[in-house]
């Protein structure tokens, strides 16, 4: 398991620990991370676009007699993906997706022109790389009467994402919210935008409703299960309280998503509620999610079935069964290097 450090690793890692008969090798670019002391064996690798990735990564896969590399760093699935063939030859899996798929998916831009293109619903967007550009695209998708949003069109996690609403109270986000809430000024965005070049934006109506986390198990194409959870709180981005919710829809449309983009292995895809009520796609993580570990308190273990999945191994019907309705909550624990 790569990403040692990742903010999911240590409840990817007690996914696996499931498995009494798997031998887990952890790795990660940082030699001090919280995988390397919750693992009886750690490596360090380079990161993901480093020219020796490759090679390093086969060694220790020959070193530690590897059978399967589960990928948690997005930043490393498109060398994964397009040396797949290297690994193979040593008779190694690697749970990644197609390399063309990893890069649509990876641009969110591309993604929604991709599924727009195909028919399938997104919200509504535009694509900008200058500031006049920007004042147009947020002005079609009616702001000021409808609060925008726009994120760069490559980024990971919320970083560059923003909110432009006039209706916020400014006051109230800074001595209510904590330092880095979403809102930003119409105003101090156009300022920014205009002092330097700037990466391409996908700029898209707001959703306002409730937004779900879906983990899925996708074999080329095929959707094999989806467990929608609804996000009830979320700490930078990451869920740390929320409910597995059997929603239909949503799990038709991610069905549709997986098909079309031929995705493979453990996918995270989020949507949340547009003002019709209607589950919209705001972006998909080609990889295994950092809470996916909590589908363990609803009875199902995907980091597990994906091994299984990419090994031949059976799966049984117990092991697809989810215990619809179950709440989780996430929390901080201390872990000690004595001195």
């Amino acid at each position: 398991m790569t990403g040692g450090g990742a903010p999911g690793a240590a409840g990817i890692l007690k996914c696996l620990a499931a498995e009494k008969n798997y031998k887990v090798t952890v790795a990660d670019a940082n030699p001090e991370v919280v995988g390397k002391y919750l693992s009886k064996n750690f490596e360090v690798i380079p990161v993901g676009d480093d020219p020796g990735f490759i090679e390093k990564v086969l060694a220790v896969c020959k070193k530690n007699k590897i059978d399967i590399i589960l990928p948690l760093v997005t930043r490393e699935l498109l060398s994964f993906s397009g040396n797949n063939s290297l690994f193979e030859k040593q008779g190694i899996k690697v749970l990644v997706s197609p390399a063309e798929s990893i890069e649509i998916a990876n641009n969110k831009s591309s993604l929604y022109e991709f599924l727009q293109w195909r028919g399938i619903a997104v919200p509504e967007f535009r694509i900008v790389e200058t500031p006049d550009q920007f004042l147009i695209a947020v002005k079609e998708l009616g702001y000021p009467h409808n609060p925008v949003c726009f994120k760069p069109s490559v980024s990971n996690g919320s970083r560059g994402f923003r909110i432009l609403d006039n209706k916020i109270d400014e006051t109230d986000i800074l001595f209510n919210q904590k330092p880095g809430a979403a809102y930003i000024n119409y105003d101090e965005a156009v300022r920014i935008l205009s002092v330097k070049e700037f990466p391409q934006l996908l700029v898209s109506e707001y959703l306002t409703g409730d937004e779900y986390s879906v983990d899925c198990l996708a074999n080329k194409g095929e959707m094999i299960i989806a467990v929608p959870r609804l996000r009830k709180k979320t700490i930078n981005g990451i869920s740390v309280a929320g409910t597995f919710v059997n929603n239909r829809p949503i799990i038709d449309y991610c069905r549709q998503i997986i098909n079309e983009l031929k995705l493979h292995g453990n996918i995270g895809i989020q949507v949340k509620a547009s003002g019709k009520n209607e589950f919209l796609l705001l972006e998909i993580n080609p990889r295994v999610q950092g809470t996916i570990s909590a589908g363990l308190g609803a009875g199902i273990n995907l980091p597990v079935l994906a091994i299984k999945q990419e090994l031949g191994e059976p799966i049984s019907v117990n092991e697809l069964n989810v215990k619809w309705g179950t709440e989780f909550y996430r929390y901080w624990e201390d872990l000690f290097n004595p001195a």
